[in-house]
């Protein structure tokens, strides 16, 4: 019986026989990563704008010190230190760690690999490059510290928590403050529970409360936690995405009423 001889050819960057418009969505990643990330890097060294009355950028948050004379009533310890330049913005000491815990995230990984770096663009798609190495050397072996940056992530949810709960106190004009919603409350609100959503769907959290046993029926609490990371888990995407967009029309609305262009509503 003759097999027919499989060879296999080389072929150029972006060759496929798919027929569907399989570059739309490494083309919407590219645009979507690339608008946030240019915001936020002008937004946290912009050093201004971070704050209005009870409102705190998820930017700026935790706010070790104040960029200016001023108090803004958020800040951790006193002022600015004065060896520190002027251009040096408090968010650049804090921001590394959420932006890290995205960066090695499991979905994020695939998203950006495809979109900025074309390994595959996508699903049969020829990737221009011959060699495969994976993520066993350096330096992508590096994003295996993903799990090190849950630990701070979920940190920094519970401070983001705090300050969606200061979001409810505002001067009452009599020295003291009382209880209200605003707008930018019911926002910083949602940055929590859309960041909580992502957050507590990661693969490695899931790992972490249940993944670790061969036998999670023996185990009722870690199975029961396992489930609720892995109902999580199968909107990952989803969560990650609408936390991103989230966090910077939270910045956005801070800044816009710190500036004076928006006047925040109270609802209560």
């Amino acid at each position: 019986m003759n097999h027919p001889e499989l060879t296999l050819t080389d072929r150029r960057f972006g060759q496929t026989r798919r027929r569907d418009v399989w570059w739309v969505q490494p083309l919407a990643v590219f645009l979507g990563l690339s608008i946030f990330g240019l915001y936020a890097t002008w937004a946290v060294f912009q050093g201004d704008h971070y704050h209005h009355e009870s409102y705190l950028s998820p930017f700026y948050s935790p706010l070790l010190f104040d960029t200016h004379d001023h108090n803004s009533g958020h800040s951790w310890f006193a002022g600015k230190p004065d060896w520190l330049p002027l251009w040096f913005s408090p968010a650049i000491l804090i921001l590394w760690a959420p932006l890290g815990f995205r960066f090695t995230c499991y979905y994020y990984r695939g998203a950006y690999y495809k979109a900025f770096w074309a390994d595959p663009p996508s699903c049969t798609v020829s990737e221009p490059r011959k060699g495969y190495r994976g993520e066993g050397s350096f330096p992508l072996i590096m994003q295996n510290v993903h799990r090190y940056f849950l630990y701070l992530a979920l940190v920094f949810l519970v401070i983001l928590a705090y300050d969606a709960w200061t979001a409810l106190w505002f001067e009452n004009g009599d020295g003291g403050k009382s209880f209200g919603i605003g707008i930018g409350t019911l926002i910083l609100t949602g940055n929590v529970i859309f960041l909580g959503g992502y957050t507590l769907g990661c693969h490695s959290l899931r790992h972490l409360v249940g993944g670790i046993r061969d036998r999670l029926s023996g185990a009722p609490i870690r199975r029961t936690a396992y489930n609720c990371v892995s109902c999580l888990n199968r909107r990952h995407m989803l969560w990650a995405w609408m936390s991103l967009c989230w966090v910077g029309l939270s910045d956005v609305y801070v800044r816009l009423c710190s500036m004076g262009i928006l006047s925040d509503w109270r609802i209560l």
